[in-house]
């Protein structure tokens, strides 16, 4: 395979994993894999409320979203989780006309503590029923807006670090308290993530791995510069977005020349867009590369029947095959598709079943390529001045009707 490039890198691999190790000192997602799940548990025991509704936007949403999704279908669950974080009328009176209020637990999330749009909500679901100590608990900074309205109102609160940026912020109390209460085991989601931290930290085979994937993408990025993940079960359909925020915020940045970087992020699912942005991928431009993401094990055993059906007896080869088995079947047959052209970038990661530790492997390592990519890029993967700039023309708008 042949490419052309522009680019010339400037950083080595050892500087890059130096800078990684003196950057893991202040910047605290890189430690979360560690922390105390003991509270989070013990809070969780206490709750008796049959739905819990997690009331946040963007950071304070995605991670959850993205593995509750991947699980809860895989796990007899006892609460529901749903999630107030768009502020989109038909939205919102939709999803609290399916709950019972009365029945339900609180999560206000908000690292700020004054996010417009979880706030605005919060409003209105205190117009319908009595927010307090007993259905209420907020997670956010520990001297936000927010933490000062909790305490008045002696509400419980759950911190979120000040070095813990809100899309790196799922394995924080941001993600493991919601999921904790539901019935996900937070444990072993921290273990997937904590040998994926073990694994880059002590060089190994993944270290060189994403370490190649990270210096490629970058030194690329003039030919390359979308990046599609192609998953092949719906259940990442929550994970795709979640991936789409931390590549989109943390990599569209001006860097240290002002030169404007960025890698634009694509999430789809197979097999149904295989059937459509597949064409784009092999017949349009050469401008993308393409991670397919696989799942070993469905944990399911449902089978295409064993029956004929009248003019269609061409297609009885497919009778007793695994829907699992032929969603994997496509995928291959993706992958060599992409892979006989010989000039589309193309990687594949297969997970190795439905449960917590391989989600959060998975999410953790696109945190840590995240992290390399922004100092191959040379910017700061932790900021986000462009969204801040339209929260402050939004403010202005909305403070004109006062």
């Amino acid at each position: 395979m042949q490419y052309k490039h522009n680019f010339n890198p400037t950083i080595s691999d050892e500087t890059v994993f130096a800078e990684i190790l003196k950057e893991k000192e202040h910047i605290g997602y890189y430690e979360l894999p560690f922390i105390d799940t003991k509270p989070f548990k013990e809070y969780a025991c206490s709750v008796k409320q049959s739905n819990i509704v997690v009331i946040g936007i963007g950071g304070s949403t995605l991670g959850t979203y993205a593995i509750y999704k991947f699980l809860k279908h895989s796990r007899n669950l006892e609460k529901k989780l749903f999630f107030l974080e768009t502020t989109d009328p038909i939205d919102i009176k939709s999803k609290i006309e399916a709950i019972d209020l009365n029945d339900t637990l609180f999560i206000v999330i908000s690292k700020s503590g004054t996010t417009i749009e979880t706030v605005s909500i919060f409003k209105y679901i205190n117009s319908l029923v009595k927010c307090d100590k007993n259905n209420t608990v907020v997670v956010t900074e520990n001297d936000s807006k927010l933490q000062a309205y909790a305490d008045a109102n002696a509400m419980k609160s759950f911190e979120i670090p000040k070095n813990v940026g809100g899309r790196f912020s799922v394995f924080s109390a941001v993600g493991l308290l919601p999921l904790a209460i539901v019935g996900i085991d937070i444990d072993e989601l921290l273990c997937g993530a904590k040998k994926i931290h073990n694994e880059f930290f002590e060089q190994n085979e993944f270290y060189t791995r994403i370490l190649k994937k990270a210096r490629f993408l970058v030194e690329y990025k003039y030919n390359f510069n979308i990046n599609v993940v192609f998953s092949y079960s719906s259940r990442l359909e929550g994970f795709n977005k979640w991936y789409i925020q931390l590549w989109g915020e943390s990599l569209g940045k001006v860097d240290i020349n002002d030169t404007r970087q960025g890698l634009t992020p694509i999430g789809i699912i197979g097999p149904i867009d295989q059937h459509s942005f597949l064409q784009l991928i092999v017949e349009g431009r050469r401008d993308k590369t393409v991670t397919v993401i696989k799942v070993e094990n469905f944990d399911n055993d449902l089978k295409i029947p064993d029956i004929q059906l009248e003019g269609l007896e061409d297609l009885d080869y497919l009778n007793g095959i695994a829907f699992s088995d032929l969603i994997n079947k496509q995928a291959d047959a993706t992958i060599e598709s992409i892979n006989n052209l010989n000039d589309i970038p193309c990687d594949v990661i297969t997970i190795d079943g439905v449960c917590e530790s391989a989600i959060a492997a998975l999410m953790y390592e696109y945190e840590l390529l995240t992290s390399l990519c922004a100092k191959f890029m040379y910017i700061d993967a932790y900021n986000q001045p462009g969204v801040e700039a339209g929260k402050i023309i939004l403010k202005k708008k909305l403070q004109k009707y006062i």
